[in-house]
């Protein structure tokens, strides 16, 4: 089933866009970063500007409190158009200054009623600085403060009352230039990490999106597949998981086309060989009624062979259908069976150059599917003969065996071995074993025997595995349970018909 591929169209471009999105965030988050310090700065400004302002109103009162002056407390020190003078010149309504030892009024507002808040800046924690801050900047405009704190490095402590209006319409200027230059940061910043960042990893994720899609399109055409860039970090090895990626893919879909054509072909031979496999049938069983010896020895086993031909040409079709019909449980004596192989492969006579051995114990009988447990050693001991008869096995002397033997095991389980003294399988054949039309030993094989082979072994609940391989032969071992499953008809209850005789389908 082709699954449709969907392309978000919904939300804008800072939907569809991932640089866009990452412009966006990077502003967004340089302003919040800008949020948490706004607080702390502005409890910095606020605390410079009354200290500025203590500053101020401790050089007027050390100007006023030259020599001969008294230094009585009293507001009449400096005329009131003097005081006035001095206040509206400094922003304040109060100046008072102390040297520890004496205090001194130097210019006093004559309206003031009451003083709302007190401030010592001296005493003053950060938390405390920052609360007043901002309780400045969101409610203060009408309030009077009375703000104390020392000035100077002779131990002088200025006291000066101020209406805090302008300090709030001053706390409101610096909160402008701060969201201006945050702005500006902000978008610098973003605009920096933006093109660093899309040149290092959104660019190669577009080219990677790029060529999924492409590929995607068509995976069969090989020019689709992504060039991974030589780069160490997780974008290289990303490319590069995807190229090998697409290239197995590419070729696993090259290799089911012509398995779907190769099985449409061999539907189409397997109809008609069934019908020439049939006639020769009907022919081979007129040959049993001819009174010669020979012929009466050997038309049994072309008869066998025969009907086998007829269920092997079911079999192909049945591994084209990834079905292999569930076997039908008998006893099957091993022995017996091994011998019919021996003669059917035409092995152990004297014009044969490979000596059978069959190793079996007499009457050792198996519980399994007989028609399915020939098919399974005829296919294993063909590779061996074929192994046997390569050109590999050239030269005078060299010894050509094949054996076939049977054990019971501790743990009741029954091990069947096919070993041989052949040249051993080569790599390709190792690597992709058990894989049809690739696992092959040989050039120009197909590979479905092993294949074929397991999905028997495993139809019977057991465990095909290679023992051996090298220069001294090849050795597969069958591990197959003590019994048949409780339920006859396997796991899936199903039986697809397989087992009638195929003059019958």
């Amino acid at each position: 089933m082709e699954l449709e591929r969907t392309v978000p169209t919904r939300g804008g471009f800072f939907a569809r866009s991932l640089s866009a999105q990452l412009l966006l965030l990077t502003v967004v988050a340089v302003m919040a970063a800008e949020v948490v310090i706004f607080v702390p700065l502005l409890a910095g400004f606020r605390e410079s500007y009354l200290r500025e302002k203590l500053q101020s109103a401790a050089v007027a009162a050390l100007a006023t409190a030259g020599p001969g002056q008294p230094g009585s407390s009293g507001a009449g020190a400096m005329p009131d158009s003097q005081q006035a003078a001095l206040l509206d010149a400094l922003g304040l309504r109060l100046v008072a200054i102390s040297d520890g030892r004496s205090n001194r009024l130097i210019a006093r507002d004559t309206s003031i009623a009451q003083v709302d808040r007190t401030i010592s800046l001296d005493d003053e924690t950060f938390i405390q600085s920052a609360s007043e801050a901002f309780s400045e900047f969101a409610f203060g405009g009408d309030r009077t403060l009375r703000v104390l704190g020392s000035t100077g490095d002779e131990g002088f402590r200025t006291e000066v009352v101020l209406t805090d209006g302008d300090l709030r319409s001053a706390l409101f200027a610096y909160a402008g230039r701060v969201l201006f230059y945050s702005s500006v940061l902000a978008a610098t910043t973003a605009l920096l990490l933006w093109a660093v960042i899309n040149k290092m990893m959104i660019a190669p994720i577009r080219r990677i999106t790029s060529a999924m899609i492409a590929f995607g399109d068509k995976p069969s055409d090989p020019n689709r597949i992504i060039v991974p860039e030589d780069r160490a970090d997780e974008l290289g090895i990303a490319s590069r998981e995807l190229a090998a990626m697409q290239a197995k893919l590419s070729e696993t879909l090259k290799e089911q086309r012509r398995l779907a054509n190769l099985g449409l072909a061999v539907s189409k031979i397997n109809h008609d060989m069934r019908n020439i496999l049939a006639s020769s049938q009907m022919i081979s069983d007129r040959l049993v009624t001819l009174p010669d010896p020979k012929v009466q020895r050997m038309a049994p086993m072309l008869i066998k062979s025969l009907d086998r031909a007829l269920h092997y040409t079911q079999s192909v079709l049945a591994y084209g259908r990834a079905v292999e019909r569930t076997p039908e449980w008998r006893q099957v004596d091993l022995q017996a069976t091994v011998s019919d192989i021996r003669d059917l492969l035409a092995l152990g006579q004297d014009e044969s150059e490979i000596e059978f051995v069959n190793a079996v114990p007499e009457h050792f009988e198996v519980t399994a599917d007989p028609e399915q447990i020939h098919r399974l050693l005829t296919n294993l001991c063909r590779n061996a003969v074929q192994a046997l008869t390569s050109d590999d096995m050239a030269g005078i002397g060299v010894v050509r065996r094949l054996t076939v033997g049977a054990e019971r095991l501790v743990s009741g389980r029954t091990l069947v071995f096919v070993e041989d003294s052949g040249p051993g399988l080569p790599q390709k054949a190792k690597d992709n074993l058990f894989q049809a039309f690739r696992g092959s030993a040989r050039s120009g094989g197909t590979g479905l025997g092993l294949a074929i082979a397991m999905e028997i072994v495993e139809a019977h609940n057991g465990e095909l595995r290679l023992a051996q391989t090298d220069t001294t032969g090849t050795r597969f071992e069958i591990e197959l349970p003590r019994g048949a499953p409780s339920d006859p008809k396997g796991s899936n209850g199903k039986n697809d018909g397989l087992g009638k005789s195929a003059l019958e389908s």
